[in-house]
């Protein structure tokens, strides 16, 4: 009995450290992607290599960096969301027809929009779980819901007119150096990546996303955990609606269009598997930055965006694929 419990010990410790393993050659080819990109970046661009632009370009993509954050919770738990950036949108204009029409103060209207946010994720898991929907199709259903509704509320107008104070984010500077959405992003990312990684729910999100039916038969409180990933992306999500309309200075319904790509792309390009089951938040980080990076230095040569989704699809695939054929090749040689 003692020699079959260490042997099955030792089976888990060797399960726990192959996905280690897996988790540590995707990280690997995604900072050596990032490197590659900035090598390459630096030699298009003499331009690239200055700090200051760095540092602010990267105010382009921290709405999609938080939601991204989000978002590695909800495909390491094996579910998908696909409304974060409606839910972006519906939150923003929300709160700036309450600070526009009806006058409410900004610090009201924003915590407003936090709570919207939060309520329309927590519809998204409640959905999903107490009706036994699939994430794919409540959230596909959402992402049209959630932005015909702002396009109600709003119209094709610009809502504008706020505060001086809350305009104009991605200007203010921590330290003089850091702007201000790039610390937001940085603070969540720490917190939540001790969350995933150090915590009894990081555990249970782990476990939902490798066996559903083994956590609930382990205790694991499933479909609260669940609602309570998609009310974190719904949140966020309110957050990043709020961020960006400070950094454009209005609120419009299409805001965040096709948003939803690149968070997803940043989750599963930093080594998230898309089934569920293991991801880091440290990968997600990585993969947003090589994004980042890419897209500053094709921009700096005028690349237009349809070509630039081009090379980011072939990124994203060569970055899947190359782990994989390694991994083959590797237990080719071992055999």
């Amino acid at each position: 009995m003692a020699a079959a419990a260490q042997a099955e010990e030792n089976v888990g410790i060797g399960a726990r450290l192959i996905t280690k393993l897996k988790l540590l050659n995707r990280e690997m080819v995604v900072i050596a992607l990032l490197i590659t990109a900035f090598i390459v970046s630096s030699r298009l661009s003499p331009y690239f290599l200055d700090r200051e632009y760095l540092l602010e370009n990267t105010s382009l993509y921290m709405e999609a960096g938080i939601i991204a954050l989000a978002m590695t919770f909800i495909i390491v738990a094996g579910k998908i969301d696909l409304s974060v950036a409606s839910n972006l949108a519906l939150t923003a204009c929300s709160a700036a027809v309450m600070h526009s029409r009806f006058g409410w103060p900004m610090p009201a209207t924003i915590a407003f929009a936090l709570v919207l946010g939060s309520l329309l994720g927590m519809v998204n898991g409640l959905l999903i779980v107490k009706l036994r929907l699939p994430p794919l199709t409540v959230t596909l259903g959402t992402f049209a819901l959630y932005r015909g509704i702002a396009q109600i509320l709003v119209g094709e107008h610009s809502v504008s007119g706020f505060p001086e104070w809350f305009a104009g984010i991605d200007y203010r500077k921590v330290g003089g150096l850091l702007p201000m959405p790039l610390c937001i992003f940085l603070v969540l990312a720490v917190i939540l990546g001790i969350v995933l990684h150090k915590t009894v729910v990081g555990r249970w999100t782990v476990g939902i996303g490798a066996n559903q039916v083994a956590s609930r038969y382990s205790g694991v409180p499933v479909g609260r955990t669940v609602i309570g990933l998609f009310t974190l992306a719904g949140l966020l999500s309110g957050l990043a609606g709020q961020i960006m309309t400070s950094r454009l200075g209005v609120a419009r319904f299409d805001m965040g269009i096709g948003l939803e790509l690149d968070v997803i792309t940043a989750v599963v390009l930093g080594g998230t598997d898309i089934f569920g089951g293991r991801g880091t938040i440290f990968g997600t980080v990585l993969a947003l930055f090589l994004l980042g990076i890419i897209r500053s230095g094709m921009g700096l040569q005028n690349i237009k965006v349809e070509q630039q989704l081009i090379v980011i699809g072939l990124l994203l695939i060569f970055s899947v694929a190359m782990p994989n054929i390694l991994q083959r090749r590797a237990a080719k040689r071992a055999h």
